[in-house]
């Protein structure tokens, strides 16, 4: 049995056809590597491995994959001229899990994994930019406690512990910003947050980057049968010998500075269908901070982001001094990044979801899959790439979801009743159509009182 699949420098051991055994992620990130697209290098073990891993247990898979894992580490360390675990030369990689279908409950991703003490002082002294270092390295060991050592909240009462150290420095520092935290603020967090470490697991942080690897591929394994995801395949009928795979790659640093950025993108309008691209970056910043609320995402296109602005009632003088577009700010990664997504788009012939990091100018695609859509969304794309010519009549009404086409009849507000109306909040709407009610912000308030049937 083949374990790992290898990736990089526009080789890779996979494809697309391969999702069942790499996952959605890993088939992805092997596809764009064989069409030319930017891709940091790295490795995938796949789902028969996660298979294995339940039916077997922990010490069978490491011995039978840890020599494979070990000649995977070493194909990332040819193509990047860096080595694991070693802190004068230190390659540090991410750790994503990957299923053959998208499913929330799977572990969330891991970055700077292989950083240590050592490893920090290498990176700030190679880089002339400690605070990149400290930032990456106190970021790491967040990730790393919350989904690999088990310290992320599983409820509404549960108080995420680093959060909590993060606000009570800042509050001492009289900022607001993770980015307005300088180099002794960061190496303050890393030594606060080991101590949480210690105190929730009573073990001490792992610093072995070896140790870290492992604990993270048996933490992606241990997801796929955590309650969230099993709950998910039983109400999608996802048959749960898939498996998930692992993806390991060499890291992209998307927190070095100002010219330095991650983001996510689509090539169409997820909500309404519209040919538009558009997505959402901020510049020095890293994995989840796009999505997390901590700072306001900008907007990739000019368009995009005047139309954002009008939203939320901001000048266009206002807008470009504060919120630029990456079209603006980065213009060269921009227009990179306009080619890149319509050349995705050609090639799976459907509206791309991907990911992106740019280090210092250079941009990396970090993932692209099919994006998910509004009913209405659905059924506009599917059209237009069908006058296109990109897809026949028969994928179109392979595409239509019944579940879906069900959104198109639920109830909307009236257009010129919404001009008309006082707004009192505004936030991301969680299902279709226009609803009247409590509003209910924990999902098990939500089923508490659907069983007492209060509205």
């Amino acid at each position: 049995m083949k374990a790992i699949y290898t990736f990089g420098n526009g080789h890779a051991e996979g494809g697309a056809d391969m999702k069942l055994l790499l996952g959605g992620k890993g088939a992805n990130l092997a596809e764009m590597n064989l069409i030319g697209v930017p891709v940091p290098p790295g490795f995938t073990i796949t789902t028969e491995v996660c298979t294995l891993y339940n039916e077997q247990g922990r010490s069978e898979v490491v011995k039978l994959i840890k020599g494979d894992v070990e000649k995977a580490i070493a194909h990332i360390e040819k193509l990047t001229e860096k080595k694991f675990n070693d802190p004068s030369n230190p390659l540090l990689v991410s750790v994503r899990s990957g299923a053959p279908v998208s499913m929330p409950g799977m572990m969330d991703t891991v970055l700077n994994l292989g950083i240590n003490d050592e490893v920090v002082e290498t990176l700030a002294a190679k880089s002339g930019n400690p605070r990149f270092a400290w930032d990456s390295y106190r970021r790491f060991v967040q990730m790393y406690g919350d989904v690999v050592l088990g310290m992320k909240p599983q409820n509404k009462t549960d108080i995420d512990p680093f959060e909590e150290i993060m606000e009570k420095v800042k509050a001492e520092k009289g900022v607001n910003l993770d980015t307005e935290l300088e180099v002794e603020d960061l190496k303050k967090l890393v030594v606060l947050f080991k101590q949480a470490v210690k105190k929730s697991t009573g073990k001490d942080f792992p610093v072995n980057a070896w140790d870290q690897l492992w604990g993270a591929i048996y933490a992606v394994f241990d997801s796929w049968n955590n309650e969230r995801a099993i709950l998910y395949r039983q109400m999608n009928r996802i048959p749960e010998e898939y498996g998930t795979a692992v993806n390991v790659q060499a890291m992209a640093y998307g927190n070095m500075g100002n010219n330095s950025a991650t983001g996510v993108c689509f090539s169409r309008d997820a909500a309404t269908g519209e040919n538009l691209f558009n997505g959402e970056y901020l510049i020095n910043a890293q994995g989840e901070d796009v999505v997390a609320g901590v700072r306001t995402p900008q907007q990739i296109m000019i368009e995009g982001s005047r139309r954002w602005a009008k939203l939320q009632g901001i000048s266009e003088e206002e807008r470009a001094a504060k919120y630029p577009s990456l079209e603006e700010s980065m213009p060269e990664c921009a227009a990179q990044l306009v080619d890149i997504q319509q050349r995705l788009e050609d090639h799976y012939k459907d509206m791309q979801d991907m990911e992106f990091t740019i280090e210092n100018g250079k941009l990396w695609l970090l993932q692209t899959r099919n994006g998910k859509r509004t009913g209405a969304a659905m059924v506009k794309i599917a059209m237009d790439l069908l006058r296109e010519g990109v897809i026949d009549e028969k994928t179109v009404l392979k595409r239509m979801e019944p579940e879906k086409l069900d959104e198109l009849l639920h109830p909307v507000f009236d257009k010129s009743a919404v001009k008309n109306a006082k707004v009192i909040a505004k936030g991301l709407p969680a299902s279709p159509g226009a609803a009247t009610g409590h509003i209910v912000f924990f999902a098990d308030d939500a089923e508490d009182w659907a069983k007492r049937n209060k509205k």
